[in-house]
């Protein structure tokens, strides 16, 4: 009782907290050549304040106490102003880029895309709207260093400098998205591109913010579910299109408004769509026999998406909350089951009649999540605390998988996490300071749950610092997290007597499994802006890992792979498999970036150099076993025809690296040259082999043209043979493939409205991508026309 009291006097005491000290500061925004910027946001750092610019590039805006002015402008470069109660009739020039430059939220300190020391990309605007597919790694694929896993159009994840899984964080306004795609490359990512404002690529290790599943990178997808800026005005927006290689459906819908500091957020989206069509290609079923296709079955998705949420912004508090729910059903390619007769004693008829029951039944998808999310933000503008954030979230997640109208397995995950930041400044320093708590409670029931219930928490400190010298920003970071799993295993002894044709009996044995890790990251980076609009950036990282559940306990059929997978945990001793979790050692990884960066005046690039050591890393090896339902885990030689591969998580050591670009020229005010490609190169070390599923490398170009109202694109993208592959793997042949894309904007008054229309591979080229998993299934969708309207109010 004492801590509520001493906590609600608290909240009391903040909420009843006035300024001590008002001033308006005053000043003008020009560009390069000294004409007035219209419409630029000038926005106080650390608050939730901000101004536009009017005509004449003339601004005026209320502080409380030392501050900095942030001012933004489409095609320039940001600037950043110290000023004081004092300060007045500003002179702010902004130099322009071919560049768009957005505020990076996942970067925790306000920077903008060119202001990291860490490579990042960001789809915003327009580019997102156009580029956005049904799932996350379709949506990011075109970006340098990031493919996708691609278990069809519908369930594809991320992959960055070929990292994916447990691996690659994905997360929605910060906070952990909470799905079950790192469990298997069937299960879908719970984000949706549609309802976001941008999507931000964080590449290389971002595990001091993030935690330990972020070794690879994060993925952060940004919405305004709780506004954190006013909204005095109603607004909204709709969109439709339609794809003809699904023929899917597409509507999404957003409203926003406010009054008095209260604002409001609705956003909706409805897609459904068809099996896809492709270029034709053939399949080898299990009997040998070879079957030409011309689509994909069973990749249908049935989806709709609601989200919630309200705020109040006050002059230094910010207070929100929202709801956001997704109900989806979509089909999983390859993942069939076969149900079979014993024929032994049947006549001819009866046969027959038991082939035609033995055909193949789809299995599909039922994705499920309620997610709440709450936001407390104070700005204090003290001596030396700037602001304190919380963000809490709650995720209710489930995925059962449908068969024959029957549930048979169904992955649940309930998800808990706060995240409590500090940003301060001491002397030269500005810095953040946080807490980041997680709990997530995993469970699986039915058929196909080869990994075991399980608790996972996490308890981590985490310090970011960073200081200028000159024309040169260091950043330091640093993270402790502690890290437990629970579990409770059950082994199963077989008794086999063949001879006496006894049944068989099953003893159970059910083992309290729980483990501690420490995981402790820290980084160094520096960027140097050498010459105006030119910079070079340096980081080293050391990350942590320890397992995830699937990889630690998982001993089970895995039906949409076609393998059975066991864990680190498990030792294999005359062919069968026995819980013994001895040894088992994070995974470390120590990462070195340089990146080179050119976004001034018509040319720009930005080329990233990364190389990644990493000990102990966790990966599924063939064991050289097969497993069968009657015989268990048994060799290869003279096994079942229906046996299946058996696939153990090992570790060892690792190392992958690369390099990444985009560079870009103005030829002429209305039209634009893009290039850029990425090549990552990842194996095992002491000459072991290479990594499996590794992307191909790729080259691409873009040209941008504009003519007034119409806008047009076309982008040509490589992608190599790879031929890098493991022992039990085969090469992919490389493919090309062409996209177009044509925007008109309409004059229809207070409605900004474009007619839009994309035609995605041109050429209806057969492509299989290397990183999936069932790619000899599911080549990449043929010829597809994408019409749609969208408007904006």
């Amino acid at each position: 009782m004492t801590k509520l009291t001493l906590i609600s006097s608290a909240i009391f005491s903040v909420l009843c907290s006035q300024s001590a000290l008002a001033a308006t500061v005053t000043g003008k925004v020009m560009d390069d050549k000294n004409q007035p910027i219209k419409n630029a946001s000038i926005h106080v750092h650390g608050k939730n304040q901000s101004v536009k610019s009017n005509d004449l590039g003339e601004f005026a805006i209320e502080i409380d106490a030392n501050s900095q002015l942030h001012i933004s402008k489409d095609n320039y470069v940001d600037s950043r102003i110290a000023v004081s109660e004092s300060s007045n009739n500003l002179s702010v020039s902004l130099k322009p880029t071919s560049v768009e430059t957005v505020v990076v939220y996942a970067s925790a300190l306000h920077k903008n895309s060119l202001e990291m020391i860490s490579p990042v990309s960001v789809l915003s605007g327009d580019e997102l709207r156009n580029k956005s597919k049904p799932t996350l790694g379709e949506t990011l694929k075109g970006l340098p260093g990031v493919n996708a896993s691609y278990f069809g159009p519908v369930s594809s994840s991320p992959i960055i400098r070929g990292l994916d899984g447990p691996r690659v964080k994905i997360t929605q306004n910060g906070l952990d998205a909470s799905d079950a795609s790192r469990i298997g490359p069937d299960h879908a990512t719970s984000s949706d591109s549609l309802a976001a404002e941008q999507i931000e690529v964080l590449r290389g290790p971002s595990t001091l913010l993030y935690g330990s599943g972020a070794i690879g990178g994060v993925v952060n997808v940004v919405d305004n579910r709780i506004p954190t800026s006013n909204i005095d005005d109603l607004t909204g927006a709709a969109e439709y299109s339609h794809d003809t290689v699904s023929n899917a459906n597409t509507v999404a819908a957003k409203l926003e408004t406010g009054n008095d500091g209260f604002n409001f957020h609705f956003d909706g989206t409805k897609r459904s769509g068809d099996d896809y069509q492709t270029p034709n290609f053939t399949i080898t079923d299990d009997d040998g026999d070879v079957e030409k296709e011309a689509s994909v079955e069973n990749t249908f998705i049935d989806s709709e998406t609601l989200n919630f949420g309200t705020s109040y912004v006050g002059e230094h508090l910010t207070v929100g909350f929202s709801y956001g729910s997704i109900d989806t059903d979509y089909g999983i390619p390859g993942h069939e089951h076969h149900h079979e007769h014993d024929h032994e004693g049947e006549t001819e008829e009866e046969h027959e009649e038991h082939e035609d029951e033995e055909a193949e039944e789809a299995v599909y998808a039922h994705l499920e999540q309620d997610r709440w999310q709450g936001l407390i933000s104070y700005a204090l503008h003290n001596n030396w605390i700037e602001t304190i954030n919380l963000r809490v979230g709650y995720t209710d997640y489930s995925h059962s998988e449908i068969e024959d109208g029957e549930i048979g397995t169904t992955f649940k995950n309930e998800t808990t996490e706060t995240r409590l930041n500090v940003e301060h400044k001491l002397g030269q320093w500005h810095g953040m300071i946080g807490y980041h708590y997680s709990e997530s409670d995993y469970d699986a029931i039915g058929e196909e749950a080869f990994t075991p219930a399980s608790v996972t928490t996490t308890h981590a400190l985490y310090l970011l610092e960073e200081r200028e010298f000159g024309n040169v920003t260091i950043e330091l970071g640093a993270r402790v997290e502690e890290y437990k799993i629970k579990s409770n295993i059950t082994e199963s002894e077989h008794d086999h007597d063949h001879d006496k044709e006894e049944e068989e009996h099953d003893e159970e044995e059910s083992i309290a499994y729980s483990k501690r890790f420490t995981n402790v990251s820290a980084s160094a980076g520096a960027i140097w802006q050498y010459t105006p609009g030119q910079s070079v950036a340096l980081s080293l990282s050391h990350s942590e890992r320890a397992p995830l559940s699937a990889e630690l306990l998982s001993n089970g059929l895995h039906i949409a792979t076609g393998t059975y997978e066991l864990g680190l945990g498990y030792q294999i001793e005359d062919n069968e498999a026995h819980f013994e979790p001895e040894d088992i050692e994070q995974e470390k990884s120590t990462n070195l970036d340089l990146s080179f960066r050119r976004f001034n005046g018509n040319f720009g690039y930005t080329v990233n150099f990364f190389y990644n050591d990493i000990e102990n890393f966790y990966f599924q090896e063939n064991t050289g076993l097969v497993y069968d339902e009657e015989d268990g885990l048994e060799s290869a030689i003279g096994a079942h025809d229906d046996a299946v591969a058996v696939y153990q998580f090992t570790s060892k050591d690792a190392e992958l690296y690369g390099i990444e670009f985009d560079a870009h020229y103005q030829l002429t005010s209305s039209a634009m040259v893009k290039v850029f490609g990425d090549s990552t190169r990842a194996k095992l070390k002491d000459d072991e082999g290479n990594l499996p599923r590794i992307p191909a490398n790729k080259l691409g170009s873009e040209l941008q043209y504009d003519l007034g109202d119409l806008q047009l694109t076309l982008t040509g993208t490589h992608y190599f043979d790879q031929n890098d592959v493991t022992a039990f793997e085969t090469k992919t042949d490389g493919y090309t493939l062409f996209d177009a894309q044509a925007n008109y904007q309409l004059g229809l008054g207070t409605v900004d409205a474009q007619l839009y229309i994309n035609v995605d591979n041109i050429t209806d080229e057969l492509g299989f991508v290397h990183s999936s998993f069932i790619k000899d299934k599911a080549p990449l969708p043929g010829r597809n026309f994408r019409f749609g309207v969208r408007g904006y109010f």
